[in-house]
């Protein structure tokens, strides 16, 4: 990999170090006007135009020609042209091997998701080369030639323990032990674009604060419901991973006798209560239907879901004291119709004078760690670790 110079060492460094910034503020922005991103830079007009017509060479970003003044930021004085990021310069793929699915999606360089597809899948009787392939296949399935040249990174997201050198240690929903799943990806994609490997739950959690503003301060964590129940913690934006990587796996807590937290929240439980409690056939959504229509069995086993839930929520608070706590997976759609019953039980489990977290549902829970693993690319090419912009 090139590595960028050291800080002060020549004009190239300055210059990557500008195109970066400006890369990042049009990102941030939406969409700015040449004076506007001089200023963001702190450079004056002539040395911000150099880096905005090298970028504009790149076609990395675009100039809006006569752009309505509503659409720029108020700063004052005259409308500038708009300058924004080129959403189709570059693409991303994001995907998540589940134990019961996987997910892909594309992002362009905007950071808009123009593809996502979720296909049923038996994770537990894949072993992890084919379920990387099973994935790859699926992300670039109906893609043009022309689409797979402006990809520019893949990222991939599982429910996995990982060391500090990014090898899976072990997947125990997938039943996986020691799997340089890095290096299947490497294999499996033909390809030297870049590949990121991450939990699913620290994937989500990075995802959804990425854009986030709510998340750049305070606390916030995220609660992965699916087969089991990942955690992952963002700290004044900063993924939170503690001393080994581990940090947020609340779903091994002990709740009911001894009782692990995702044996009780995850799907699993949850269908196979139903089925016994109705002799019918049980999935997920069905479950879900029959809280929604008031059924009294489905809904004594959501009010025991979200009982489980609020202990695991106030253990958290004990802990974190997090600003926000937010649900993604399968089972986030669970929530909303026991809102009422989790609040009840936070308060009856801890004092009132100590602060509850809001909670809330993410806007897309199931394809929340594939996007998050797309996310992480996508950060990484608006950085200095991005090749193209070291040449000269």
């Amino acid at each position: 990999m090139t590595k960028p110079e050291p800080p002060g060492s020549s004009a190239r460094f300055i210059r990557q170090t500008n195109m970066v910034a400006a890369l990042q503020a049009l990102f941030d922005n939406g969409r700015l006007s040449r004076a506007d991103l001089a200023r963001h830079l702190g450079l004056n007009r002539s040395s911000a135009g150099n880096i905005i017509s090298e970028l504009l060479e790149s076609a990395l970003v675009q100039e809006m020609p006569d752009t309505p003044q509503d659409d720029l930021p108020r700063t004052g004085g005259r409308p500038g042209r708009g300058l924004e990021l080129q959403a189709g310069a570059a693409c991303f793929i994001g995907a998540e091997i589940g134990v019961e699915h996987i997910t892909t999606l594309r992002m362009d360089l905007k950071g808009d998701i123009s593809h996502s597809r979720i296909e049923r899948f038996d994770g537990r009787a894949v072993p992890a080369r084919l379920a990387v392939e099973c994935a790859i296949a699926q992300a670039f399935d109906g893609m043009s030639e022309a689409e797979r040249d402006l990809i520019e990174g893949f990222g991939l997201a599982a429910p996995v323990q990982i060391d500090e050198s990014g090898m899976v240690q072990i997947a125990p929903l997938l039943g996986w032990l020691a799997e340089d799943l890095h290096l299947l990806l490497r294999k499996g994609l033909h390809s030297d674009i870049p590949v990121m490997i991450e939990n699913d739950a620290n994937a989500f959690a990075f995802g959804e604060s990425y854009r986030d503003p709510a998340s750049k301060a305070g606390v916030t964590l995220f609660l992965v419901i699916e087969s089991g129940v990942g955690g992952g913690i963002v700290i004044d934006g900063k993924l939170f991973r503690g001393g080994h990587g581990l940090a947020g796996e609340i779903g091994h807590v002990h709740v009911r006798d001894g009782t692990e937290l995702e044996e009780v929240l995850g799907r699993a439980h949850l269908e196979n209560r139903y089925r016994k409690a109705t002799g019918l056939p049980a999935t997920t959504e069905s479950f879900l239907n029959a809280v929604r229509a008031g059924e009294p069995l489905a809904v004594g086993i959501a009010e025991d879901w979200a009982q489980d839930l609020a202990q695991a929520i106030v253990a958290a608070c004990r802990l974190l004291d997090p600003n926000r706590v937010v649900l993604g997976g399968a089972l986030a759609a669970l929530y909303p119709l026991v809102a009422a019953r989790v609040a009840r039980a936070i308060g009856e489990l801890q004092a009132a004078t100590f602060p509850v977290p809001d909670i809330i549902v993410h806007r897309a829970a199931e394809n929340g760690a594939a996007f998050g693993a797309a996310c992480m690319l996508h950060r990484r090419f608006l950085s200095l670790e991005n090749e193209a912009l070291h040449k000269a």
